[in-house]
C-alpha cells in the first residue's frame, strides 16, 4: 500500500525537529499528530507564520510525544501491508524526520522502507501533468499529505505505476 505523507519541522542546518506529521493511505485512511517535544523558540519567522500558527489547540488529542507518534505511525502504516511504500513531495527532509522517530535509520523497524518515493520526480517524469491547486490550509501536514495523494492520482492518469513500481505509458 502506498502512503502519502508530509511533515512540518523546525530546522537550523544541523538538526531537524518534528512539529507535525500527516499520512494518507491510498485507501483513504489518515493519521495526524503534532509533537509535544519541539522547541517553538527555535522556529524561524516563516515556520512561525505558516506552520505553528495553523496548529490545533495544544489541548487537542493530536498533540503527542514523539515516542507515541513513532508507535502509532508504525502501527498505522503496517496495519494493512507488510511492506508499506512511502511517497512525499520534495521528501528528503521528510524522510529524515520520519527516520528520526526511531533515533536513526539503523534503528528503524526492518519492515519500514529506508527511502521515500519522490512524488515531484514522478510528476516531472510523467511530463508535468496539471496538478490540483494547493488547498486552503497548506503547510498543515495532513492537508499537504492529502494533496500529495491527489498529485499522485494526477500523475497516475498519464503514467500509471503498477503494483511492482513499474511505470507504463
Amino acid at each position: 500500500m502506498r502512503y502519502f505523507y508530509d511533515t512540518e519541522f523546525i530546522e537550523n542546518g544541523t538538526t531537524i525537529d518534528l512539529v507535525s506529521i500527516g499520512i494518507v493511505g491510498e485507501d483513504g485512511s489518515e493519521y495526524y499528530a503534532v509533537s509535544t517535544e519541539f522547541d517553538s523558540t527555535k522556529a524561524n519567522a516563516w515556520v512561525r507564520e505558516n506552520v505553528l500558527a495553523k496548529l490545533p489547540n495544544p489541548q487537542d488529542s493530536v498533540w503527542k510525544s514523539k515516542d507515541t507518534i513513532r508507535d502509532e505511525v508504525h502501527a498505522f502504516i503496517t496495519k494493512r501491508v507488510a511492506r508499506p511504500e512511502l511517497w512525499a513531495w520534495v521528501g528528503a527532509y521528510d524522510h529524515v524526520v520520519f527516520a528520526q522517530l526511531w533515533g536513526d535509520m539503523a534503528a528503524m523497524p526492518k519492515n519500514l522502507p529506508r527511502f521515500t518515493h519522490e512524488l515531484k520526480q514522478y510528476w516531472e517524469i510523467a511530463g508535468r501533468p496539471s496538478l490540483p491547486e494547493s488547498p486552503d490550509g497548506n503547510h498543515d501536514a495532513l492537508v499537504d499529505a492529502r494533496h500529495n495523494l491527489e498529485k499522485f492520482k494526477a500523475c497516475m492518469k498519464v503514467m500509471p505505476i503498477d503494483g511492482r513500481g513499474r511505470a507504463h505509458r
